[in-house]
This record gives C-alpha cells, structure tokens and sequence, in this order.
C-alpha cells in the first residue's frame, strides 16, 4: 500500500503555497476566490496512468518486483493506448457529477507524460503512441468545462541526481551518486512547462515525501487515521482532500477485483463533504486508455445520485453537528442537511448549535420532520420507513 499526502496543496490560479514560516502570508483575493471554487467543487477524479500500467500490477510494479532502470526502460515500446479518446473521458467525469480531474504528469518512475524537453524519458519520445497524453486532455477539459490538475511526483527513481535516496527504488541500480540541486533545477523546469504550456491549471497536487517522517498521509478522512496510514492530527485552515481508490488500486492491477460499491462511494463523498473536504476518488486506466468498465458504472451510478442530491453536497461546508455513527452534516445558506446513512432508532438526538430551527423535512418528498428543540438539545423523528438505502436527508432550516 502507498501513501500519500491528503491535505491539498494547491496552486490554483495564482501561488497559493504557504508553510508555518509565513506566519504574515496573506492571501490574495483571487487566491480566496480559487480556494473557494475547490471547497465548493466538491468532487473529482484522480486519474493514475502511466507505462506501468503494461505490467497491470499497480504505479508501484517498479519497486515492488525490483526491477532494475535498464529493464524497466523497455515498457514505453509497449505503451500504445490507441483506445484513449480525452473527450470520452472528460464526459464521463461530467456525467458523473465531477468538476475537475487530477492527473499523474510524471509518477514515482520518472515517467512524463508530456512532452518534456528536459528529459527523453516521456510518452512522446520513448512509446510507439508518441502524442502529449496531458495537452489532449487538457484541451477537453478546457474545451468541456472542467478544471485540471497535475499530480507530480517529488520522488523519481530514475534520475540519477536524485540523490540522497529514500527507502524506495534501491533496485533502480543507479549510481550511488548524484547531485540534489540539480534534481531541483530539473523538478522546476518540467514544472514550468506544465502551468505554462497547457492552458490554465488549476492546481499541482505533490508526492513523494518518502524521507519526511512526519508527512501527512492519506486514504483517510481529515483528523481521522481508520487506516493506518495517518496519525490522528488537528486539521488546518486550508482547503482539504481526501483520496480514495475503486478497488484496492491506484495504477491498473488486473488482480485486483475489491471493487467498492456504489453506496460505499457514495457515503465516503457525503463524510468527505460533513468533514469539510472534498473527494478525490482514483481511476487506473488501462494501457489500451480505456477506463475499467467496473469503474465506469460506478461512476454513472454516482453521478444519477448526484443530479438528485448534489445540493446537499456542491457548495456546503462541513455542519456545525460533529459526525456521528449515524452520519454528518453539511450546510449551505440557511439549511443544514443531516445525512443518516448508519443505522439509528426513529428518534435521534442531534447537539443543539445555537439557533432556532424554523422547519424541517425530508430531502426527497418535502414531507414533514417531527422535531423537538430544548435545552437538551435537538431530536428529530425519522420513522423507518423513510429511510434510504444510501443516504436519508433531512433538511433543517434555520
């Protein structure tokens, strides 16, 4: 299993990096204004594809079969995805309720997916494809209306002056040299070819903080560590993201049939969304570039759920209810929307946020919720047999 940094770190329009040394950093205001489109976003889709996906063992095939540079440099010849077409893509992410796409540009192994000049080891000169993956999709997404972002790698297991190592890529059977600075002039300059070459970018989304002991981590909701992968930590002020995979994959792995299912999905979106975090869910394309169909459906299913309920979703912020067991809130306006999708009795106790409550009904039929507001705090009555499969909604107005 890999990790991951959950907490986006986002350069969306204008520089929007800051660290605890800025302790007078302020934010510009269109700085605020992209950090508010991200919150209000809510949902997108990671994509991780790269020419480890010929050995349809996950973006990790490299170190995990250790496998030397010489021998991992014959895949690009097998890399041919004749199937991709960026516009089919971009409408499925539409179609199933998402606003933008996070794609790898260069993974762990070095591997561009662009038409870098800084190195031959891309997709246009070393594969038989030989077109700028990057530039097709993001001319869809601009074309489509939906933002991109690159996912970057710090880590590269083959460029030789990425030196000191880490704990992964030993096996690479490069020199056991190499200069740092110079692995930073490299970084920068194929990063200055993806926000300058491609359009407007959202965002780069890092990884790779292998040697950082105290990295965030991800696969995770903010605060929490059900994984394994996190430490339990207070959460910043930052807009946050969190991370998850269709199956147990993030790069194709034709092994791997753990597909979660659509209510699964579903329900980890809306706690994303309780906890004032977006969603980034993952797709492994295929080395033809067709997407898994299993994937596919499942991303239909959500985006039908999504054209009925996303505004209980797009545009809210966590609730002022904690979560429960029972499940979280969102809020928007003057409407706070508790989603029960744990099983409760009838009758459930919600903490009192300090305001009077005018009304409050279910989502899907308008009707009537009984509810009590003392100084004991809030109950509302929800019988049985208004309860959903996925997700039950009431609204409460306030």
């Amino acid at each position: 299993m890999k990790n991951r940094i959950f907490l986006a770190l986002l350069i969306v329009f204008s520089t929007c990096i800051t660290s605890k040394g800025q302790k007078d950093y302020k934010p510009t205001p269109e700085n605020l204004a992209s950090r508010q489109w991200f919150q209000d976003s809510k949902f997108g889709l990671f994509i991780h594809w790269g020419v480890y996906s010929t050995l349809a063992s996950g973006e990790w095939v490299m170190n995990q079969q250790k496998i030397d540079k010489a021998t991992y440099e014959q895949l690009p010849a097998f890399f041919n995805p004749t199937g991709f077409n960026a516009a089919e893509w971009v409408k499925m992410v539409k179609d199933a309720g998402m606003k933008y796409i996070t794609i790898t540009s260069k993974h762990h192994d070095g591997f561009a997916m662009w038409a870098t000049k800084q190195t031959t080891w891309n997709i246009v000169d070393r594969t038989p494809y030989g077109k700028d993956i990057l530039r097709e999709l993001a001319f869809e997404c601009h074309k489509q209306g939906v933002k991109l972002f690159f996912y970057h790698s710090h880590l590269d297991w083959y460029q030789e002056n990425y030196y000191p190592r880490g704990g992964t890529g030993g096996s690479s059977k490069r020199p056991n040299s190499g200069d740092w600075y110079k692995y930073l002039d490299f970084m920068d300059a194929q990063l200055t070819e993806l926000l300058t070459n491609y359009g407007e970018i959202a965002g780069i989304w890092f990884d790779g903080w292998w040697d950082k002991k105290d990295a965030e981590f991800e696969k995770d909701l903010p605060g929490k560590n059900t994984t394994g992968f996190s430490e339990e930590s207070t959460v910043g002020a930052l807009p946050l993201e969190t991370c998850e995979t269709m199956n147990g994959a993030w790069g194709f792995n034709i092994h791997d049939k753990n597909f979660k299912s659509t209510t699964q999905l579903i329900q980890y979106l809306v706690k994303a969304a309780g906890l004032n975090a977006n969603f980034l869910l993952n797709v492994g394309p295929m080395p033809n570039g067709k997407i898994q169909p299993e994937f596919i459906k499942t991303l239909g299913e959500m985006g039908i759920w999504m054209k009925k309920y996303g505004e209980t979703v797009y545009g809210t912020r966590g609730g002022p209810i904690d979560a429960h067991p029972w499940g979280v809130t969102t809020a928007k306006g003057n409407k706070i929307y508790v989603h029960l999708m744990g099983e409760s009795d009838e009758n459930i106790l919600l903490n009192d946020f300090g305001k009077k409550i005018k009304k409050a009904y279910l989502f899907d039929d308008q009707s009537k919720v009984i509810f009590k507001q003392n100084e004991f705090g809030i109950t509302i009555k929800v019988p049985s047999d208004k309860r959903k499969p996925i997700d039950t909604i009431v609204v409460i107005e306030i």
